[in-house]
């Protein structure tokens, strides 16, 4: 086994992955609970771990390191920090799913494959798609779920195995309602999930209602700036029909449609129409960027939040050419 290794690490530091790959997998293979130690297994499956990761292998990179990694503390913190940082680069080319089972000496199968190893909690990866995964356990009804796989994304899986009928009333009466909370509390010490502000709605509120209102205003300054166009290309035609001694400009108001005045009085309705359009849509902007703001001075400690006045601050600004106030926080 040690000269496989040597021969691994030799074929490792020259870039050889492929050479590299197969002297640890053999001597992973080799490494017999009888004959090695718990620390030469978890540095042998660490390195088989990197050698995948330089072959590509994102899916079997991640599994060998995640293993590694779960017998820490009998490696050397310098591996340790290797292991990681080939981890973190494998799990952003791969699904991570955090798997609670109850009960946990339940046979869990992925895609049809057993997963080989009891456990209330499994880590596993999984290539972008589709995957099925089931859980059985005598006594207990089978559970069957379906999930789309995303790569660099963490999912998170609750499998509980109802009794079947056949069981007793004792065992069918004892605290299944406890067993949610429990594996709830599992995966969350397991994942340690953190909540983004930005995944509250006042956030997502907040982030429409500044989009809604730069779309408004631009839009509607965008009509403006054309209503006034209009208008001078309005004022040119008028002006020279007042200056045709034939024709004057007032005779264009009620003028026939196909008469020479026709362009004059379809330039006129544009005009009107985009001034129109434009001054609803910057009023109707001002309206919904009001009200985006004052969310901000909006508490939402009844909702768990942090306060507002924790989260917002307002100081005045002023320049040259204009004069208002900044507000700075956390939406």
């Amino acid at each position: 086994m040690k000269d496989l290794v040597r021969a691994g690490q030799r074929a490792r530091a020259a870039r050889r992955w492929t050479e590299a790959y197969d002297a640890f997998k053999a001597a992973l293979e080799a490494a017999e609970p009888a004959s090695s130690t718990e620390r030469e297994r978890a540095e042998i499956t660490g390195e088989l771990g990197l050698c995948a990761l330089g072959l590509r292998k994102y899916r079997e990179a991640a599994e060998h390191l995640a293993w590694s990694l779960e017998q820490r503390e009998a490696l050397p913190v310098a591996l340790q920090l290797r292991f990681e940082e080939g981890l973190r680069k494998a799990t952003t080319h791969v699904a991570t799913l955090l798997l609670a089972v109850d009960p946990p000496d339940a046979e869990v199968l992925v895609d049809g494959k057993p997963v080989g190893r009891t456990a209330r909690t499994h880590k596993l990866f999984f290539e972008s798609g589709q995957h099925m995964v089931r859980a059985r356990a005598p006594g207990r009804e089978e559970s069957l779920q379906v999930f789309t796989a995303m790569s660099g994304q963490e999912h998170e899986m609750l499998m509980q195995l109802a009794r079947s009928s056949g069981s007793t009333k004792e065992v069918a009466a004892a605290a299944p309602k406890e067993a949610p909370k429990a594996l709830s509390a599992t995966l969350a010490d397991r994942t340690q999930v953190t909540t983004s502000p930005w995944a509250s709605w006042p956030g997502t509120l907040r982030i429409a209602g500044i989009a809604v209102t730069t779309a408004t205003v631009s839009v509607g300054s965008l009509l403006m700036i054309r209503a006034s166009r209009l208008d001078g290309d309005l004022r040119e035609r008028r002006d020279g029909l007042n200056r045709d001694p034939a024709t004057n400009s007032s005779m264009c108001w009620e003028a026939p449609q196909r008469s020479a005045c026709a362009e004059l009085l379809r330039l006129r309705d544009e005009r009107n129409l985009s001034g129109l359009a434009g001054t609803a849509l910057v009023i109707a902007g001002g309206v919904i960027g009001a009200a985006t703001a004052a969310s901000f001075f909006t508490d939402f400690s009844f909702l768990g939040r942090t306060p507002a006045r924790e989260r917002i601050h307002v100081s005045p600004v002023a320049t040259g050419q204009e004069t208002g106030v900044r507000i700075e926080g956390l939406w």
